[in-house]
């Protein structure tokens, strides 16, 4: 017999249970995953409704809000748009003319606190001679900060025009005043080489109680300086600040006491230099 009956007390009835073999296999199965029936609705789309619903919501959501604010501006630029009440001009001036300010700045006064032009402004006021850089500013809410730099004239260019320091020319509409500035020459396109040449030699000449009162670039490129005290130095061509530093030592060791009798010194050597002396005044002889 295979099996044995093992009555349930519980029951009252019999079961039969199998004994297990050592040579068996134990299988679990499991129960098949159930499906569900899929909802179909035809031709009816819920996700393409909503689609097409979003595409034309948009645009007019955009179209909506683009209209709000256009006429939210239209109800606010009267309120915020206001004359100009008060125009404040700032810098350190000294050459510029406050009524020739005035006179550029007055046709823009016809003009609101919006719907002036700036950048023409600032332009006009650039123009100006001894104008040297100008910002121009809003102030809310009706109100204007213009502010400007002044040229720093540095030294005469030419006849009728000054050099700032940044060796810029600029023709104020009269330069008499400032006679006593070093007078720079040469071609218009050498104005930054002229002025930096002459910032050195400034620099080397001062320890030494001298000065550069002319500066001169010939066209064919030889230059020209002469000091303060009335001496004229010839230096050729190139070297400039070499020869000069020679010309320096030379007359620290050998001809400082007689500089007031110098009258050309010419440095266009290599290694050498030729020295004028002024012609001696002749006294005045009185007669009886």
């Amino acid at each position: 017999m295979l099996g044995a009956m093992i009555r349930d007390p519980r029951a009252g009835k019999a079961t039969t249970r199998r004994s297990a073999s050592s040579r068996g296999a134990v299988r679990v199965s499991q129960p098949a995953p159930r499906t569900w029936p899929s909802l179909s609705l035809g031709s009816l789309s819920l996700g393409g409704a909503f689609g097409r619903a979003q595409q034309i919501l948009w645009p007019v959501l955009l179209l909506a809000l683009g209209i709000g604010l256009y006429e939210l501006g239209s109800r606010l630029w009267p309120l915020a748009d206001r004359p100009i009440d008060l125009v404040s001009v700032q810098g350190e001036l000294q050459y510029i003319d406050p009524t020739s300010v005035q006179a550029v700045i007055q046709p823009y006064l016809n003009e609101s606190f919006l719907g002036i032009d700036l950048s023409a402004m600032r332009s006009d006021l650039a123009a100006m001679p001894w104008v040297a850089g100008v910002s121009v500013t809003r102030v809310w809410p009706d109100q204007l900060i213009v502010h400007l730099d002044e040229q720093m004239p540095v030294a005469r260019w030419g006849s009728d025009a000054l050099l700032n320091n940044e060796g810029k020319a600029f023709s104020p509409e009269d330069i008499s005043r400032f006679a006593d500035l070093p007078q720079l020459s040469g071609p218009q396109r050498a104005q930054q080489r002229v002025m930096q040449y002459y910032q050195q030699f400034n620099r080397l000449l001062r320890p030494y109680g001298l000065g550069v009162a002319e500066l001169e670039l010939r066209e064919r490129g030889s230059w020209f300086l002469t000091t303060q005290d009335g001496m004229h130095v010839l230096l050729g061509r190139d070297k400039l600040v070499d020869k000069m530093q020679r010309f320096l030592t030379i007359d620290q060791h050998m001809l400082s006491e007689y500089r007031e009798q110098i009258e050309r010194v010419d440095l266009r050597y290599s290694n050498a230099m030729a020295v004028a002396w002024r012609e001696p005044v002749a006294q005045a002889s009185t007669g009886e």
